[in-house]
Order: structure tokens, then sequence, then C-alpha cells
């Protein structure tokens, strides 16, 4: 068992949090977990977790609340609502958010909680599905020293990266230069890989020549290979990524930044939306590139 004392909720079992969670199961901490649909929490309930019927029934039961959910309205009812966190947390309990949802609310939640003894701590990831179930995302925090020391153990247990990148709400800053990073990568890749097809190059065979030098990025080695055997399972997907986009895109609108790419990208996710491929993995971006050019980036048997 750890030798941390508190006990630790965590609040949203989806795509990321089902495997953050899990981990700090894994890792021994006393976890309560909480998710909308009940059925999620009964793998982590037979590794040893305890499950709670609402978030303020976590909050009530723990010192340290992890929220893991979709987008900023869906954060502020977890805290605020009815049966929220806020109903129930404990003076002197601290609540660390890892969804990806606006900076200015971010700001404005820790400062309603701040005013009830609570601690707050925005603490975003990446590393997708993948990195959530290993252990390995990096994990970017806002907030006060004493707090993000506090939750170290926990993040640590989560994480391979923990970078404390400054005050309340610079987590979440940094996540949407995250995902511009990401995104911009994955059109590289899309419209590398089309070229190569249109070519007639080997895919595989093209991945491993460039990954290894100055093109090598993470969506290269990790999507490309899922693009070419047309594999479209989420590591996260273009729903998530698109309310990301528009995070972004707002952020940036109030910053008076140009975001010329993440606006392109935005509007190719758009379309592929429309076409009911929301569910699919955010490198399914190349679908819209494909489309364009009429050419389908798949590793065929016959190209060995």
């Amino acid at each position: 068992m750890s030798e941390q004392n508190e006990r630790v909720g965590f609040v949203g079992l989806g795509i990321m949090g089902a495997g953050m969670a899990g981990n700090l199961v894994r890792k021994g901490f006393d976890v309560v977990v909480y998710n909308r649909t009940a059925a999620r929490t009964e793998p982590l309930v037979a590794d040893g977790a305890e499950a709670a019927p609402t978030p303020r029934e976590v909050a009530q039961q723990c010192d340290v609340v992890f929220i893991c959910v979709s987008d900023t309205p869906d954060v502020e009812q977890v805290l605020f609502g009815e049966e929220g966190i806020a109903a129930g947390v404990r003076d002197g309990a601290l609540v660390v958010d890892s969804s990806t949802v606006s900076p200015a609310a971010t700001r404005e939640w820790a400062g309603r909680l701040a005013e009830r003894g609570v601690g707050f701590l925005d603490a975003p990831v990446s590393g997708g599905s993948e990195g959530a179930v290993k252990g390995t995302l990096s994990i970017m925090v806002g907030g006060d020293d004493a707090h993000v020391e506090r939750a170290r153990p926990y993040l640590e247990a989560m994480g391979s990266t923990v970078t404390h990148v400054g005050v309340v709400g610079a987590g979440q800053t940094c996540k949407l230069v995250n995902q511009i990073l990401v995104v911009t990568s994955m059109l590289g890749v899309s419209e590398a890989l089309v070229l190569a097809k249109a070519g007639g190059l080997d895919l595989a065979k093209t991945i491993a020549a460039v990954e290894g030098g100055a093109a090598g990025s993470w969506m290269l080695a990790n999507r490309g290979p899922q693009v070419i055997r047309d594999d479209w399972r989420p590591g996260f997907t273009i729903d998530l990524q698109q309310k990301d986009l528009r995070l972004v895109l707002e952020a940036a609108d109030e910053l008076g930044v140009p975001a010329l790419a993440t606006s392109t990208i935005f509007h190719l996710y758009r379309t592929l939306q429309r076409e009911g491929l929301g569910g699919e993995g955010n490198h399914a971006l190349i679908k819209a590139l494909e489309r364009l050019a009429g050419v389908q980036a798949r590793q065929e048997e016959s190209d060995g």
C-alpha cells in the first residue's frame, strides 16, 4: 500500500479517466470512483476501488478528488451541480481537474472553491488512451506550489512527466498549446502519407525510413501505422479533439494570436463530423485529405 493516508476520489471514467483511475488503484492508493454510467466503475471495483453514487458522495469520503470529464459545462456540473463535489467537499480538501476545458472557467472555479477553504489544480493530460493505461501521460499542472506537491504522488502514478507550468489556469493554456502541436503534426503526417501513396511508395517502409530522423514525431510513430492498417480506434476521438480546437480558437481570439493551421484543421474535422465520423480516432483527419486527393493511404498486403 501507499504511505499516503489520504483517500483519493476520481470522477469521470471515460476514454482517459478509466486508465488514470486504474493506475491509482494499482499503485495502492485508497480510491473512490464515480461515473455517470455506473457500469464503468465495475472493473475498478473488482481491482479494489470503492464506487460512490454521486460526485457529492465521492467528495464526502475523500481528501483529494480528481475530475476527468469531457467539456467545460461537464466540469461545472460535476463541481457545482446539486449532487456535485462542492456539495460534499471537506474543508482543506484538494480538487484536481484533469479535463481539457476553458482556462477562464478554471480560474473562476478555483476562486469559488478557495472561498470554501478548498484547493484547486488544473492538471490536463496528454498521451492518449495508451498513456492513460500505461501511466505514461504528460501532465501539465497549474496552481499553488503546496497543492502541486500534495498531489504529486497521485500525478506521478498516472504520468511519467509532471510539469508545474504556473498559476491556476496555466495548465489548461499549456494543454491548448499541446493540442495545436498534436493536430498540426497529424496534418503533416496526413499530407505525407497521401503523397507517399500517390507516389507509389510502400507506406510501412516510408514510415520506417523517416521516423528516426528529423521528421519523426509521436503522431507519425503511433498514428501513422494505424492509418495505413485502416484502424480508426480512438486514442482520442474527433469529437473530443474538435472540442479542444474550439477552446484553442477561443483562447487565440481572446489573446489576439493567429491560429491559421488550427482553424484549417478545425474545419477539416467538421467535414468528417458531418459524415458521422466523430467517434473515430483523431488520426482520421487524413480522410479529409484523402477525399480531396482521391487517394487512400492504406498499406496493401501486396506491398509487403
